[in-house]
């Protein structure tokens, strides 16, 4: 019968388990304008605002 020749370390246990954790949410924030949740740093996808100004999309 098969028996592992070392102990497995809690390290080495933990990064095998490690796929199968829950996946951690970005966090989220309001935008001011429009109260919609939006991704911080980054420009509302409902309003187009970004801190305090409306982003036009360039033609490109």
């Amino acid at each position: 019968m098969a028996v592992p020749k070392r102990k497995t370390s809690k390290a080495r246990r933990d990064k095998r388990r490690s796929p199968n954790m829950k996946k951690a949410l970005p966090g989220l924030s309001i935008c001011p304008q429009c109260h919609e949740p939006k991704l911080p740093h980054r420009v509302c996808p409902n309003c187009n605002y970004y801190d305090g100004k409306e982003i036009v999309a360039s033609e490109a």
